[in-house]
């Protein structure tokens, strides 16, 4: 599992660096999520090296947003067309909030932090 952590203040970015996100890797991303998240804060998920997400993997996703805690958020940023048709398909949209970038995402999340 190839997973980095970047701190932005208020936020941080997690980076997914693996091309599939699935069965294979699903237990590995969430303690490797969990474990680099530990220290607080809103999260986005970069997903823009993801290129196949199945069930497993997007219930490994909404594992690591609820085990966030209450009060933190999660976006997720740079779908790959394939990934981002399982989020609409599933209607994860409505659940996260999507950016097209990572850079839209923390242009999003440094603006809501200055508020």
């Amino acid at each position: 599992m190839d997973l980095s952590y970047t701190p932005h203040g208020t936020f941080g970015v997690v980076y997914v660096a693996d091309t599939r996100l699935d069965a294979s890797i699903a237990i590995q991303f969430k303690e490797a999520f969990r474990t680099a998240t530990a220290d607080g804060g809103d999260v986005i998920l970069d997903l823009s090296a993801v290129e196949f997400l199945d069930s497993s993997g997007l219930g490994a996703i909404v594992a690591v947003y609820k085990g966030l805690g209450e009060g933190r958020h999660m976006a997720l940023a740079g779908l790959q067309p394939p990934v981002e048709k399982v989020m609409t398909l599933t209607r994860m949209n409505s659940v996260f909030a999507i950016f097209p970038t990572l850079a839209h995402a923390v242009a999003a999340a440094s603006q809501t932090a200055a508020e």
